[in-house]
């Protein structure tokens, strides 16, 4: 029979639809991201101006502003906007103590910092808004203090529209909610949410406005609604809690189950996905109205595809705070998620859609798990019997940046730009680029590939441990160039204590009655595909 004329033109249809989309300036626009990131971001230079550790970055919501923080008692800027990006541009004087938190305020006119002595500072910007590489006259000091707390702030996240509304959270077990106005809607205790764990992270989410998911040193990660969860008492429930995601892991062969402490996490622009940096496990992914995570970020191959050998360092989490981010790299959306590591690297990958990732995950009847029949596969149950679900691997990161020669706790990718900028242990701050030349700096130097390696214990590392402790005089502190030897010493020595250990023995987990019947009556075990992005958990999130 004769072919009929139907089939050839709905070809020749989705043909030129294919052509449309791939000359549709957005593809256009990811095809080169995708060609400039062909052999990673090779090219870096230090930004040197703290005088110890640097343990927080963020950058204002127009790019301009790189904000950091650590165990020195200054909040630096960095302006982007200038041809040389060799100092800070403006310095904030105010923590008394160590700072792992900042945050932009919405119009980026503030800047808050939360440290361990319990205090939130605000420095103002405003006098900062010359256009183009210069800095007028203004106050080094805080504009404003909170000491509500009463243990080390861990996060602060402002709300993504108005100024005079942000977040903090606490190792007190507090989430606050600041209200600058003069006339705030709720009283300080009607602002309080007080957990029994400590918390680790909050972050409003970016569109969504009234919620915000917070982590705690249990492993719960959580949505909250600020309707529920702050108020009088008469319209509070259940914590402000609307979706619980499963944290909880389980591995073939291995009895027992485990929770690992979330220590940070960050939604990426649009709020779809959530990224998580666990302690003594591996990023994981989460769409945000699926309980179960989608994808787990490891460095098991190389970024051309080589498995990493075995006695080979890669990517590990068993140390210290980590805080990765998404970002574009000049794209309009987040295709990228970054994170620092133990072993002395940073580690960036591509994140496939969320179609194809819900499409590679696995579920596991508890039966057949138990079978053995693949020895070492992690799934994530929400209870001892359950089903595993068993997200995609993302093993192998697009690139490995160096430049460090100790462990990386923050990673944070420019909101606009191909930058990648980290931080660690170290005193100063690498910027990474695909490029040896740049808009903001003169031209960058090739970054050394060389991983410096953490020697096996001896009694001369144990010496250098114990200098860097302040147990023993060091004659050699004078010849140290960077000033960075005591941290590095004290960090290797941690290293060697702890880098190995396992999540399953750090981190056991048994089920508990009232957070299982808890999980229960949130429905945190159905599966999400009757969920909708408007609706969580059964409450409406607008």
């Amino acid at each position: 029979m004769e072919a009929g004329p139907s089939k050839p033109r709905q070809l020749l249809h989705l043909n030129a639809t294919e052509t449309e989309k791939k000359t549709h300036p957005t593809f256009v626009r990811r095809r080169a991201i995708d060609a400039l990131l062909q052999d990673g971001l090779p090219y870096s230079k230090k930004l040197v101006g703290h005088t110890s550790c640097v343990n927080a970055l963020t950058f204002s919501p127009d790019g301009r502003w790189l904000a950091s923080a650590g165990d020195d008692p200054c909040v630096h800027l960095w302006d982007f906007n200038q041809e040389q990006l060799s100092k800070p541009a403006w310095t904030f004087y105010g923590p008394r103590s160590n700072v792992f938190t900042l945050a932009f305020s919405a119009s980026g006119r503030y800047l808050y910092s939360g440290d361990t002595r319990d205090d939130i500072f605000q420095f103002d910007l405003s006098h900062l808004n010359s256009p183009v590489g210069h800095v007028g006259d203004g106050p080094n000091s805080f504009s404003w203090s909170n000491t509500q707390h009463e243990d080390s702030i861990r996060a602060i996240s402002c709300h993504p529209e108005q100024d005079h509304l942000l977040l903090s959270a606490a190792e007190d077990g507090r989430i606050i909610l600041h209200d600058m106005r003069e006339h705030p809607q709720y009283s300080q205790t009607q602002r309080t949410l007080q957990h029994d764990a400590e918390f680790t992270s909050v972050q409003y989410h970016p569109t969504m406005t009234h919620i915000f998911a917070t982590s705690d040193n249990r492993g719960q990660l959580c949505l909250r609604d600020v309707r529920m969860a702050f108020g009088p008492l008469s319209q509070r429930r259940q914590q402000g809690i609307v979706h619980k995601y499963v944290t909880t892991i389980a591995r073939q062969g291995t009895p027992r189950m485990a929770r690992p402490e979330v220590s940070s996490l960050v939604f990426d622009r649009e709020g779809r996905r959530l990224a998580v940096t666990m302690l003594h496990h591996v990023p994981t992914l989460y769409g945000l109205n699926d309980p179960y995570p989608i994808a787990t970020f490891s460095g098991k191959h190389l970024p051309n595809g080589e498995r990493v050998l075995p006695g080979d360092r890669t990517y590990a989490n068993c140390c210290t705070m980590k805080h990765g981010s998404f970002g574009g790299l000049g794209s309009d959306q987040d295709l990228y998620y970054v994170n620092g590591s133990d072993d002395f690297r940073t580690y960036l990958w591509k994140v496939p859609d969320e179609a194809a990732l819900l499409e590679g995950r696995s579920v596991v009847e508890f039966s057949d798990w138990a079978r053995n029949r693949r020895p070492g596969e992690i799934g994530y149950a929400s209870s001892m019997t359950g089903p595993r679900y068993v997200p995609v691997d993302l093993s192998t990161p697009l690139a490995r940046l160096t430049g460090h020669d100790s462990i990386v706790n923050t990673a944070l990718i420019h909101p606009y730009r191909p930058y990648i900028l980290t931080a660690g242990i170290e005193r100063y701050i690498r910027l990474h680029s695909p490029t040896s030349s740049s808009a903001c700096t003169e031209p960058l130097e090739p970054t050394p590939k060389a991983v410096r390696t953490v020697a096996m214990s001896s009694p001369s590392t144990r010496e250098a441990f114990l200098r860097a402790m302040g147990v023993m005089d060091d004659p050699a502190s004078d010849d140290d160039e960077d000033g960075d030897s005591g941290a590095i010493a004290l960090f290797d020595h941690i290293l060697r204590q702890e880098g190995n250990a396992d999540v399953f023995s750090v981190h056991p987990w048994e089920p508990d009655p009232d957070e299982q019947s808890s999980d229960e009556s949130m429905d945190i075990d159905s599966s999400s595909d009757d969920d909708t992005d408007d609706e969580i958990g059964g409450v409406s999130l607008y």
